[in-house]
């Protein structure tokens, strides 16, 4: 038997941007808010399952969150990942993106030492930062390639496709790798019936800080060095002016308005 690719998929549950509430002093309101897989997130579970069907594969997704993360963790294994682990505690509540990467990578260690490849979503709705792949892979001290549209397992290579401004590149990496996805419009993959019963049924691992030796001093508010000061909406302010339909007219205006700044 061929030896096992291990991959790593981290994934984050984050609120639905559909469902965005905004208290009277412009502050996020999370409580009741939907809460859904991220959606790069999701096309990384897709990549990871795509090379399963190509070699043999053992997925595993790793998520850090509150208990409610659960229900990402069960709609990625739907989707074919094989395994789930969920770092819940309450000291990383509050992580910026250097605590997330380095409590994801204290979580790697502990769950699959040996792992190959690991994959994730360039960024995230609730922060578009693109920084916990990048620290991930920092702390695990792996090679990694950002804004990648396609992963593909050839000849116990990796070889992936990068986006660009003026095009792509194409790439080939040894293991273990760290890939973050991000890719406009792709194919969203509805599980079967069947599938979110074969996940409803799988047990998620649960592991504490404790259990992956990491001190509260190094994860949550505490190991953050950044922090968010507020979130608001921004405000916009537009006057209009009706014109007639002369063109001469309209064009007079676009320069005035050119010369004006």
């Amino acid at each position: 038997m061929d030896k096992i690719l291990n991959i790593v998929v981290c994934i984050k549950q984050v609120p639905d941007t559909q469902d965005i509430k905004w208290s009277e002093n412009n502050n996020m309101v999370r409580e009741g808010m939907l809460s859904i897989l991220n959606p790069l997130d999701e096309l990384a579970i897709n990549t990871a399952v795509d090379i399963k069907k190509t070699c043999n594969t053992k997925v595993t997704v790793i998520s850090m969150g509150p208990k409610q993360a659960v229900s990402a963790i069960k709609e990625a294994l739907a989707l074919g990942a094989d395994e789930g682990v969920l770092l819940c505690d309450r000291c990383f509540a509050g992580s910026d993106t250097l605590a997330t990467g380095k409590t994801l990578a204290q979580g790697i260690k502990h769950v699959v030492p040996d792992f190959d490849l690991i994959l994730c979503g360039q960024m995230a709705l609730d922060g578009d930062t693109a920084q916990t792949g990048v620290t991930i892979s920092n702390y695990l001290d792996i090679e990694q390639i950002s804004w990648a549209n396609s992963v593909e397992v050839y000849d116990g290579k990796i070889k992936v496709k990068q986006e660009m401004e003026d095009g792509y590149n194409i790439l080939e990496a040894d293991t273990p790798l760290l890939v973050s996805m991000s890719k406009e419009n792709f194919e969203r993959k509805e599980p079967k019936i069947e599938d979110y019963i074969r996940a409803q049924d799988k047990e998620i691992l649960i592991l504490s800080a404790e259990d992956i030796n990491i001190e509260p001093e190094e994860c949550g508010i505490k190991g953050s060095p950044t922090w968010v000061s507020k979130v608001f909406r921004k405000q916009t302010s537009r006057n209009c002016e009706e014109l007639s339909s002369n063109v001469d007219v309209i064009f007079n205006k676009i320069n005035e308005i050119r010369q004006n700044g």
